[in-house]
């Protein structure tokens, strides 16, 4: 059920652009190390095409892929999220 002038898919949008916004911290994390995405991949236990899918912001990874990804890069959990 949505409230009067709400579109069923805000939620959706605002996901999407979070998604977007996630892939690209990914991405200048893995860069900053100078990593490639299989380098990541491979480091975090996920196949290559995924992580292509997370920094492209079309894959939705679930908790423990992003804790993988913070372990993998050394970086808490919380700075997968900054400035998001």
């Amino acid at each position: 059920m949505t409230l009067a002038g709400d579109s069923p898919y805000r939620v959706s949008r605002r996901g999407e652009a979070v998604a977007k916004a996630l892939g690209k911290r990914v991405r200048a994390l893995r860069m900053s190390k100078g990593w490639s995405q299989e380098r990541l991949a491979d480091e975090a236990g996920m196949h290559r095409t995924y992580m292509w899918g997370i920094e492209q912001g079309v894959r939705n990874p679930s908790l423990r892929h992003l804790s993988r990804l913070a372990t993998a890069l050394a970086v808490p959990l919380r700075v997968l999220f900054e400035d998001i």
